[in-house]
């Protein structure tokens, strides 16, 4: 039998994200974060197959909408990839906040959206971009140390902004499009670097993205990144996550105070304008940026085919 499911795609400073609308898994009740456990247990064909070959790519990410557990909430969201699930993404959030919009499911204003590993919160501004409040961020460690093999020493600070990142200042790479090789190469290798000497996050976690930092050649644009994301593809946005991690790591060196702008620039040239603000004592990053719905459409899941489930896992 076919199974049919609508999306509605989007992209957010050049990366792609792919909203699930209609014909996703029933996930059952609960918390969220059980409600992901079980769709890594139980429905892994369905991502290999919404966001892998032939229908989908390594860039693509993909947002399965859920029923919230808090009334507040206009939606829960469980975000996947060409690797596995990740706890928050800051570009497909601006992407799904669009895609509602584009819907016609949410107006301007403030929204609150229900994710793994928090609630987090999303203002569609009347020009259509999208600022999103994201989970409370931290420097976990700064200048660790770890020898990679065939580049040497490597030194940078472990973070966190909703993902699990290692951001290197000091590098002997220019960030451009013409370097993606070296610059995919370079930062695989650190991550199996990391993993191999057991450096990781809070509770033993995988530092899973690899962010790359240099000065930005652009007026007005604070620094330019490279993220290599864990299935080995780059984010072609300026990485939410990963912004958030660097406003976290920029604080911690006194280097910026809350409500200051930090500009971040993409290795395309996409641009995120964050902020930091102090909560409670813990730090809450703003990102602000856009994103244009680029798709509608309804996948067909033919189980007759070899490839119906994808070829991710090969």
């Amino acid at each position: 039998m076919l199974q049919r499911v609508r999306v509605i795609d989007s992209h957010t400073g050049g990366e792609p994200t792919r909203t699930v609308i209609e014909g996703g898994p029933d996930l059952g009740d609960g918390a969220l974060p059980e409600r992901l456990l079980r769709f890594q247990r139980d429905h892994e064909a369905f991502r290999r197959a919404l966001v892998t070959e032939p229908r989908g790519s390594a860039a693509i990410v993909g947002a399965l909408l859920c029923e919230p557990n808090h009334a507040e909430c206009t939606t829960g969201v469980i975000f996947f990839n060409n690797s596995g699930c990740l706890g928050m993404c800051g570009h497909g959030t601006i992407g799904l906040v669009v895609t509602l919009a584009y819907l016609g499911r949410i107006q301007p204003g403030y929204h609150r959206i229900e994710t793994p590993v928090g609630i987090v919160g999303a203002t569609l501004n009347e020009d259509s971009t999208v600022t999103v409040e994201n989970v409370p961020s931290y420097r976990w460690a700064a200048a660790v140390n770890v020898e990679v093999p065939g580049f040497g020493q490597v030194t940078g600070d472990v973070a966190w902004g909703g993902n699990w990142f290692f951001l290197v200042k000091n590098h002997p790479y220019t960030i451009t499009g013409e370097n993606l090789e070296q610059l995919t190469n370079f930062t695989w290798a650190v991550r199996q670097a990391l993993a191999a000497n057991h450096i990781q996050g809070a509770e033993s976690a995988e530092i899973d993205h690899i962010e790359l930092h240099s000065p930005s050649q652009s007026p007005g644009i604070d620094s330019r990144n490279f993220v290599l994301c864990p299935g080995k593809e780059y984010d072609r946005s300026p990485c939410g996550t990963g912004t958030s991690a660097k406003l976290a790591c920029l604080y911690a060196d006194g280097l910026l105070a809350p409500g200051q702008v930090w500009r971040q620039e993409s290795i395309i040239g996409s641009v995120f304008e964050g902020r930091l603000a102090l909560r409670d004592g813990a730090l809450i990053p703003t990102i602000s940026g856009a994103a244009f719905v680029t798709a509608e459409a309804t996948l067909i899941l033919d189980p007759r085919d070899a490839f119906c489930w994808g070829i991710g896992s090969l």
